[in-house]
């Protein structure tokens, strides 16, 4: 009866099948892996203070592509962050990244074709795509001589087939924190060219950038070396994710950027799905985005002040996003470790297989947690290591 694209095995896994258990024992969890920024104790002030619209409009104007005024907010967004100058006419938004990949997908794929993901990075590229019924291909990222995650081209150029659609790139990658540079750009624009394929960008994390770091990012927002989708939203940007407000911008080859625009205005108008409360909300809530990624990059520098101090949990160089990756000693698989801090501390990490690591060695923690929870969670995490040995 149901679609084939489900799971079958919808059963809770060993890991949530103990946590659930201690919730239901009341027992106290400390979660290292919270990534949600409404439930990490920032201030929201801009929310009451902010004069954010909040009332239901009694007139309903549909637009397929959003409130002009809801783009042209995204327009100042990106140039007062010197990511480039854009048009709000090639905007298109969406209820939610999530939903633009779906649409990304309507448009690209048939069923069966498939879309080339990075590995490691975050598991939802794969429900997503199943969904629409594509198959989702894995390329490598790996760690280069300086510490930094590079796209693998040997391995991209390998993974694509006569059924390959589209390069999805996240910039900066969760959770390996790197940046796309300029020459990997180049490359992807050319096997785009090659092999009629669209490059679809990822940037929600964009402005979480490592100060500390000599990398200097870029949005692909402006690229026109193949056709471009960017896609980002108000979930980071401004750490709501309830507000569902997310975007594609379009850029390319004028034919091919036309073309798809047309296409994605009648995907976007069968739908209709971003309420107009949010987008008339839009330029308001845009203006206050120092107030709360202010506290975010605050927090993320007392996170990683505490992770270097301590000294016994190495980790891997970070240049953007909020999550850290700790290594842990080559004879404790992460699975294993995970399971034992959950069960011992009630302490949660993320194992690297759930993004798609090759090593067995790594564990994934959020930088926006808590301080005190932060250094709690290490001092368990350092316990736990000291009594393995």
């Amino acid at each position: 009866m149901f679609s084939s694209r489900l799971p079958t095995d919808l059963e809770p896994n060993e890991f949530t099948t103990i946590l659930q258990a201690k919730k239901a024992a009341g027992v106290r969890i400390l979660d290292l892996t919270q990534s949600n920024p409404t439930e990490a104790s920032f201030t929201y002030d801009f929310l009451r203070t902010g004069n954010i619209p909040g009332d239901i409009p009694g007139r309903y104007e549909p637009s397929a592509q959003g409130l002009p005024e809801a783009r042209d907010a995204i327009c100042r967004y990106y140039q007062g962050n010197r990511h480039g100058s854009i048009s709000a006419e090639d905007l298109f938004l969406t209820a939610g990244t999530s939903e633009a990949y779906g649409f990304l997908l309507k448009l690209l794929t048939e069923p069966g074709d498939e879309v080339l993901i990075p590995a490691p990075s975050y598991p939802l590229f794969d429900l997503l795509a199943t969904l629409e019924n594509v198959t989702p291909v894995r390329y490598a990222l790996k760690l280069n001589e300086e510490g930094r995650w590079r796209i693998d081209f040997r391995s991209l150029e390998l993974m694509i087939s006569s059924l390959t659609r589209a390069i999805v790139v996240v910039n900066p990658n969760n959770p390996t924190g790197s940046y796309l540079t300029a020459g990997e750009l180049e490359r992807l624009n050319e096997l785009c060219r090659i092999h009629d394929l669209a490059l679809i960008v990822d940037e929600v994390f964009l402005d979480y950038i490592n100060p500390q770091d000599r990398q200097k990012p870029f949005s692909v927002i402006t690229n026109r070396g193949a056709l471009t989708f960017t896609l980002s939203g108000l979930s980071k940007i401004l750490a709501l994710p309830q507000a569902k407000l997310g975007w594609i911008h379009v850029e390319g080859p004028a034919a091919l950027k036309e073309g798809a625009k047309a296409r994605l205005e009648f995907i976007a108008d069968t739908y209709l799905s971003v309420g107009s409360m949010i987008q008339q909300a839009a330029p308001a809530l845009l203006n206050c985005q120092q107030e709360i990624q202010s506290q975010i990059m605050a927090r993320i520098r007392a996170n990683e002040t505490a992770l270097r101090s301590a000294t016994t949990l190495p980790h891997l160089h970070r240049e953007g996003g909020w999550y850290a990756i700790l290594q842990l000693p080559d004879h404790i698989p992460d699975e294993e470790c995970c399971l034992e801090l959950l069960e011992r501390h009630s302490l949660i990490v993320h194992p690297g297989f759930f993004y798609d690591f090759a090593e067995s060695n790594r564990i994934v923690v959020s930088l926006i947690v808590p301080p005190e929870e932060f250094s709690r969670g290490l001092a368990l995490i350092q316990e736990y290591l000291e009594s393995r040995g």
